[in-house]
């Protein structure tokens, strides 16, 4: 198999095989803590839009993008390495919730353009930082019925979801990405379009840029929402060649343990990438999650001293407290290997 060459962070395999990157936390949980009201997500400009928008975290980058920015460059002062752009929900698939589908393709060149913005501003010689552009799982699912009445029903297409992908990935590109992150994989179905998408994007465009694939064992029953082991994921994914497989969300990093030393025995050509929650869910908490950064950053520790993982950060309830205290305490140790000239190229 002849091996890829980058196009953008061509760099970033040789960083992975060196030390541990760390990728940032939470963007939900940093946004709640503005406290921001329905006329604060609106703006001037969606003022007088027909339908309430609180809650629509990536419309933030278009009406306060001075909030965006702020929570890029605390993860980026915490130590993180990569940055994921406030795009989990910018597809015109997800957007549609809130009627503002026509928005998506901005939402994602804005969201990109001010990662890069905050990136460049830490990146030095020595210590690159990465712009990953977000591509979440959208509120539906092209494998489950939305009707228990009707197992054959679907509220989306393969086609729908792969063109609204494709609008995805063009902006997130143009506006300056370095990875392209498909996350939070609750139905492997979905993943695929997005894949599909993404290759695509690289045949018309002649970049090709790292593909993180993280997917979300929901349960104790070590499968993702679809109904794929670990182990079936992984092999539904693996044609895309990523440069990094792993999991995040839905589960603390304790309960996460065993998927990622799952992963870790099946996937030896490519590198492994884990962000968990801050643990359990805790209205009571600051962050709504039960796990202090020195919990989280104890228990990830533990993965990276096991030889488990390559890339490490924080999914819900993290904040840059975590982000900071995960760099710490596992910068220090060695990285898993991979066998790299099968699957990526550390030069263009």
């Amino acid at each position: 198999m002849n091996p890829l060459a980058y196009t953008r962070a061509a760099e970033l395999p040789a960083i992975l095989e060196k030390r541990i990157a760390i990728l940032d936390g939470a963007m939900g949980t940093m946004i709640q803590r503005f406290k921001l009201s329905e006329e604060q997500y609106r703006g001037e400009r969606f003022k007088d839009f027909h339908k309430d928008v609180k809650g629509n975290n990536e419309l933030l980058s278009l009406t306060r993008p001075d909030v965006i920015l702020d929570i890029h460059e605390k993860y980026l002062a915490a130590g993180a390495d990569l940055i994921e752009t406030n795009t989990f929900g910018a597809t015109q698939v997800a957007q549609a919730d809130y009627d503002m589908q026509d928005l998506a393709r901005e939402m994602n060149l804005v969201s990109a353009q001010l990662a890069r913005a905050a990136c460049d501003k830490y990146s030095t010689p020595d210590r690159p930082r990465f712009v990953a552009g977000a591509l979440g799982p959208t509120p539906k699912t092209a494998s489950i019925s939305p009707d228990v009445n009707d197992p054959g029903a679907r509220n989306t297409s393969f086609e729908e979801l792969r063109a609204s992908y494709y609008e995805q990935v063009e902006a997130l590109v143009e506006g300056g990405s370095d990875v392209l992150l498909v996350e939070t994989i609750f139905d492997t179905l979905n993943a695929k379009a997005a894949l599909f998408a993404i290759e695509e994007f690289f045949d018309k465009s002649g970049e090709r840029l790292p593909i993180i694939i993280s997917g979300t064992v929901t349960d104790a029953s070590g499968r993702v929402l679809s109904g794929q082991t670990v182990t079936a994921f992984w092999h539904s994914v693996r044609h895309a060649r990523p440069l990094a497989v792993g999991l995040n969300c839905a589960l603390g990093a304790a309960l996460m343990r065993p998927y990622i030393q799952e992963l870790s025995k099946i996937a030896p050509d490519t590198f492994i990438s884990c962000y968990p929650n801050a643990g359990l869910p805790n209205p009571m908490s600051d962050t709504g999650f039960d796990e202090t950064p020195e919990v989280t950053s104890r228990l990830l520790h533990e993965f990276a001293a096991e030889g488990l993982v390559n890339i490490v950060g924080g999914c819900c309830g993290t904040t840059p407290d975590h982000i900071g205290a995960i760099a710490d305490t596992v910068l220090p140790l060695a990285p898993r290997g991979a066998r790299r000239a099968a699957f990526y190229s550390a030069t263009a």
